[in-house]
């Protein structure tokens, strides 16, 4: 049984999105550094929208916390953060750190949520009766719980209210059982694959093991706009130099994990020992083998990409 966690939500953050179309995730951001582990990936985060409105919103599925610089967040997510721009990114944060200079450098909490549910404010409704006033964050709901079962069925509802031709796919899962809240596997976004596969491989190069964050990059095996997802087994983690000759077809990694560079990089640039130091390298992979590359895309990749 999947748990609920309703979530303290920011009301310009709830509208800006709100009127945007097309939202498929957003950084539920929160101004200090540190984690969140409320909730599990593939559980429910609903919107409890501060005063004056003190209602429940909407919700998103949550796929992963991690402590960014803003300049990455923004990066990552662009206006999906819930303002239009990084320079206000930056000042939405410092209304929070209000005794410290806010940069684009300095860290903050990304929640990512995927497939965002904004409901209409004819759809709004109360928060749990257990809910204080005094909450700061949020608090979690059991799904088992008859607080938690009505809050999803709830949230249910009214996304199916809102749009019935596209409410997200998991919604069949749930009426399916009756209702209950449970587990799903989140469709990444962009933003989303960005920051799951930078925690993948423990926030440094897979093959370098380089940890400085603005260097690196969530590279795909296979490009999206040539039928590669945004799924962790077509993610790895590069340096963006590395990640540029990959996507080139100057280098690829092999079937077994290894680096490869094609001698065109010496051939055509008369240069690029930096990457032919490289050549024969392992990767440093995620411990579950199924997030781990997939072999069929690596091949793809060798095929119809490497210029060796």
């Amino acid at each position: 049984m999947a748990n609920i966690y309703v979530g303290n939500t920011d009301n310009d953050w709830f509208d800006f999105l709100a009127s945007l179309s097309g939202i498929d995730e957003v950084n539920f951001w929160k101004p200090s550094a540190g984690n969140f582990k409320a909730i599990s990936e593939g559980e429910r985060f609903a919107f409890r929208l501060k005063s004056p409105r003190n209602k429940i919103g909407g919700f998103g599925t949550f796929v992963k916390s991690s402590s960014l610089p803003i300049q990455i967040a923004w990066e990552a997510f662009g206006t999906k953060n819930g303002v239009p721009s990084l320079s206000a990114l930056v000042e939405a944060i410092a209304r929070y750190r209000t005794n410290e200079v806010v940069t684009p450098s300095t860290f903050i909490v990304c929640r990512v949520l995927v497939e965002p549910v904004f409901l209409p404010p004819e759809l709004w409704f109360d928060v749990p009766a257990s809910w204080s006033g005094s909450i700061m964050q949020g608090k979690t709901y059991s799904g088992d719980s008859e607080e938690g079962a009505a809050l999803w069925s709830n949230l249910q509802r009214g996304a199916i209210a809102t749009n019935p031709a596209a409410t997200p796919g998991f919604l069949d899962q749930e009426q399916a059982r009756y209702g209950e809240p449970v587990l799903v596997t989140p469709r990444l976004g962009q933003g989303a694959f960005r920051v799951a596969i930078t925690e993948l491989y423990r926030r440094q190069c897979a093959l370098t093991g380089g940890k400085v964050l603005p260097a690196l990059d969530a590279a795909h095996i296979r490009p999206y706009a040539e039928g590669g997802t945004h799924t962790k087994s077509n993610g790895i983690l590069l340096r963006k130099d590395i990640h540029s000759v990959f996507d080139a077809g100057y280098a690829t990694v092999d079937t077994d994990y290894r680096f490869v560079v094609s001698d065109k990089v010496k051939d055509i640039f008369h240069n690029g020992e930096e990457y032919r130091r490289l050549h024969g390298a392992v990767l440093r992979l995620p411990d579950n083998p199924a997030e781990r590359p997939d072999r069929s895309l690596l091949q793809w990749h060798n095929d119809c990409r490497y210029l060796g």
